[in-house]
């Protein structure tokens, strides 16, 4: 059985891809984990901020309330975004899958464009994340 053909892949810097007005590179599978990272600092800011306005507010119920309801409803906005990003990058990482697919594909059939694109070139592959 023979080894299939390698599949190129271009690592552009980030802000070549981000400035790539043909969308050929994706910026989406580097940025998730930046996106992550900023929701878990935005959402433990806003929970430090609700427990020192409920100090300074001066009720001991608003404390514990903020203390308890804040780290549930942090934790249920940590959880919620990830599953989003998740979803985000599953649907890229479909999206790169399937190139590969038709680039190899394109291998087999010996170069040839796809069906009702004669004469064009196929658009360059994408770097993998």
């Amino acid at each position: 059985m023979s080894v299939p053909p390698a599949i190129p892949t271009s690592r552009n810097g980030f802000f070549s891809s981000l400035f790539d007005f043909s969308f050929s590179r994706l910026v989406t599978t580097r940025v998730v984990k930046w996106l992550y990272m900023l929701l878990i600092v935005v959402v433990g800011i806003g929970w430090v901020t609700a427990i020192v306005s409920s100090i300074i507010a001066g009720s001991i119920s608003g404390v514990l309330i903020a203390v308890i309801g804040g780290a549930i409803a942090a934790l249920l906005t940590v959880i919620y975004g990830r599953i989003v990003l998740e979803l985000v990058l599953a649907i890229f990482r479909i999206l790169e899958t399937n190139r590969e697919i038709a680039y190899l594909q394109r291998q087999q059939l010996g170069g040839a464009p796809p069906p009702g694109v004669a004469g064009e070139a196929s658009p360059p592959y994408p770097p993998a994340p």
